[in-house]
């Protein structure tokens, strides 16, 4: 066996094996975020990497976070059924903005917008709401004294650690497994001319839709995570137009088409946010969106394929010498 093929399994057990050797708390919190968020930018890059470039998605973990939280606050709903409530409004919110889209063939800009506005409308509703949303002041699940799994809290980082970690490889596996399957292919064919695409056989409006399907429900369940783990959400954390930018920024900086593209991501907007916060305070709030804005316009210029996407293609060349 090469160690191409036992690569994997020994990142896995190493991975796993971390928090039983290192606890320190902070870097365990990190690595945390950066977990679940590596898994919110592997959703949105499910879509990204077909031309499908959504800014609703901040909309859809939004969703998924305070759908969760408000289940569990007023009708005592555990997480455990009310993320799947969750996701299933995310889902239906996807049908309802992105069917009548894909069936009457609004894509490019226009798409863009949509989802957009999709986002905005989100967040207003979490805003105006603010009875039972706390609006732009938060809102925090109810606590549990201790860990209480039907509660899905947990005072020990190593357990958020490991489910962190399930998570954010169940998004490599489904990224891996649409990237394997003949939908990969159809998709690409649509991405290239939607008209040729159809003369071929391939559903298009249906094609755009699954994928657009299961990216939402991805990032829904990211949101959720996300809620559970700080015990903490606010329109400007988990929704809106910020998130959703941050999520095209990992995504495409990372490396758009790349398994571990968004993980590298997540890792330098983590790392960033916590650069920020520390040296400069409340005195850095908002500059990470400038900073992102201003770093994906120099990515898209000089580095198209990402920083692992670069490295990749780059090894490939040096290798074929």
């Amino acid at each position: 066996m090469t160690f191409t093929r036992l690569g994997p399994w020994i990142a896995g057990v190493a991975l796993i094996a971390l928090p039983f050797v290192y606890r320190d708390p902070y870097h365990l919190h990190i690595l945390i975020l950066i977990l679940i968020w590596s898994f919110a930018y592997t959703s949105w890059s499910m879509m990204g990497r077909f031309g499908l470039v959504s800014l609703g998605h901040g909309g859809f973990m939004g969703v998924g976070a305070y759908v969760t939280a408000l289940l569990w606050n007023h009708l005592g709903v555990s997480p455990w059924l009310g993320i799947p409530v969750a996701m299933t409004g995310a889902a239906l919110l996807a049908v309802i903005v992105a069917y009548p889209c894909f069936r009457f063939r609004i894509t490019g800009h226009y798409f863009v917008l949509v989802t957009l506005a999709l986002s905005g409308i989100v967040l207003q509703v979490i805003t105006a709401t603010r009875d039972f949303t706390g609006g732009s002041l938060g809102y925090t699940p109810d606590r549990t004294k201790g860990s209480h799994l039907l509660a899905l809290q947990f005072d020990d980082k190593v357990t958020w650690y490991l489910i962190a970690l399930g998570i954010w490889a169940l998004g490599l596996v489904i990224w891996r497994w649409v990237d394997g399957s003949m939908d990969r292919y159809a998709l690409e064919a649509i991405s290239e001319d939607e008209d040729a695409a159809a003369a071929a056989g391939v559903n298009v409006t249906w094609e755009k839709l699954k994928i657009t399907l299961i990216s939402a429900l991805m990032t829904s369940l990211a949101g959720a995570l996300y809620c559970q783990y700080q015990m903490f959400i606010s329109p400007d954390t988990v929704s809106g137009i910020s998130v959703s930018l941050q999520m095209v920024f990992a995504a495409i900086v990372g490396g758009l088409y790349v398994s571990l593209g968004p993980t590298v991501g997540a890792v330098i907007t983590i790392m960033l946010a916590e650069i920020l916060r520390i040296g400069f305070g409340t005195k850095a709030v908002g500059w990470d969106n400038l900073v992102y804005g201003v770093l994906l316009v120099v990515f898209i210029i000089f580095l198209p394929k990402g920083i692992l996407g670069s490295i990749l293609a780059r090894w490939k060349t040096l290798r074929q010498h």
